[in-house]
C-alpha cells in the first residue's frame, strides 16, 4: 500500500513540473486585454535570474529534467536529498567543469584583423580618418558595432581623440586601448609613421594571441584532469547507491543527510574556486581619466 502512495505521490508532482513548464511558454494576449501584474513567466525570469531567449528555454528544460531525476532517484532509495541534488548537478556541473569563454583571445583575434586592414588602407596614402571610415565597411563581426558608431561620430564633427575614447570605454578592454592610443597618437602626428606603427602594433597583438593560447591550453589541463574525477565519481556514487544501499546506510538518516550536504558543498565550492583560478585574470585598462 505504501508503495502504491509512492507512486502515486510521485506520478501527480512530476505531471505538476511538466505542467508548469508548459505554464512559463509566452502566449499572446487576446486583443482587448491589458496586463495589469506580472505574468508567472516573468516573476519566474526575474527571480531566477533566467538567461533571454534559446538559452533560458534550455535552462528551463535541464530543470525539470533534474527534478524529475531526482524524484525517480527519491523513490528508489528513500533519499530526500537527491531531491535537491539532481537539479543542481544537471544545472552546475556544466557550468564548474566547462571551459570559461575566452573573451580576450576572440577580442585581440579581431584587433588584429582591424589593425592589418587598416595597415593596408594607409600604405594606398590614406588619412587615419579615412583608414578608419574604409574599416567600416568590412568589420570583423565582434568589433562592427563599434567601428560604425566611431565612423558616425567622426561623420558628426567629433574630434577623433574623443571618438576612439569612447570606443575604448565601450570595449572596456586593455588590448583595444593599446591600439586605439595608437592610432590618436598617429593622427595626432599627422599620420607620420602610421603604417610603421600598426604593423609593430599588429606583429605585437600576434605575439600576445600566441601566448594567451598557450597559457589557455595550460589553465585547461587541470580542469580536464577534474571534469575526468567528476564524471567518474558520479558513474561510481549512483551505481554504488543503486547497487550498494547498505555502504551508504549512515546517509539515510537525517544527519546523515545533512552531512552529505555539506560534503557536497565543500566539493562544489572546490570547483569554483578551481574555475576562478584558472580564469584570466583581468587586467587595467590605459584610456581612462585620471583619478579613475
Amino acid at each position: 500500500m505504501s508503495t502504491l502512495i509512492a507512486v502515486a505521490t510521485g506520478s501527480l508532482f512530476v505531471g505538476g513540473v511538466v505542467a508548469f513548464s508548459f505554464g512559463l511558454r509566452r502566449r499572446p494576449l487576446p486583443s482587448g486585454t491589458h496586463r495589469t501584474a506580472e505574468t508567472l513567466s516573468a516573476r519566474w525570469s526575474r527571480l531566477t535570474r533566467r538567461p533571454s531567449g534559446r538559452r533560458g528555454r534550455n535552462r528551463d528544460r535541464l530543470l525539470v529534467l533534474g527534478v524529475v531525476i531526482g524524484l525517480l532517484g527519491y523513490l528508489a532509495t528513500g533519499w530526500a536529498l537527491l531531491l535537491a541534488l539532481a537539479p543542481v548537478l544537471i544545472l552546475a556541473l556544466p557550468y564548474l567543469l566547462g571551459d570559461p569563454p575566452n573573451a580576450e583571445a576572440d577580442m585581440l583575434s579581431s584587433l588584429d584583423r582591424w589593425v592589418r586592414a587598416m595597415a593596408a588602407n594607409l600604405q594606398t596614402g590614406q588619412s587615419i580618418s579615412d583608414a578608419l571610415r574604409l574599416s567600416a565597411k568590412n568589420p570583423p563581426p565582434l568589433l562592427a558595432e563599434e567601428v560604425r558608431l566611431l565612423v558616425a561620430r567622426i561623420e558628426h564633427r567629433w574630434p577623433l581623440r574623443d571618438a576612439l575614447k569612447a570606443m575604448g570605454d565601450a570595449l572596456d578592454t586593455p588590448d583595444a586601448d593599446a591600439v586605439l592610443a595608437a592610432l590618436a597618437l598617429a593622427a595626432h602626428r599627422g599620420g607620420t609613421g602610421a603604417t610603421a606603427t600598426l604593423d609593430a602594433l599588429s606583429d605585437s597583438v600576434q605575439e600576445r594571441l600566441r601566448a594567451l593560447r598557450e597559457i589557455d591550453a595550460e589553465r585547461a589541463k587541470p580542469r580536464v584532469v577534474v571534469r575526468q574525477v567528476t564524471v567518474i565519481s558520479v558513474v561510481v556514487f549512483g551505481l554504488a547507491l543503486l547497487f550498494g544501499g547498505e555502504f551508504f546506510a549512515p546517509y539515510r538518516s537525517g544527519i546523515g543527510q545533512v552531512i552529505l550536504a555539506a560534503l557536497l558543498c565543500i566539493y562544489f565550492a572546490s570547483l569554483l574556486g578551481m574555475r576562478r583560478i584558472t580564469a584570466p585574470p583581468r587586467r587595467q585598462r590605459i584610456l581612462q581619466e585620471a583619478g579613475r
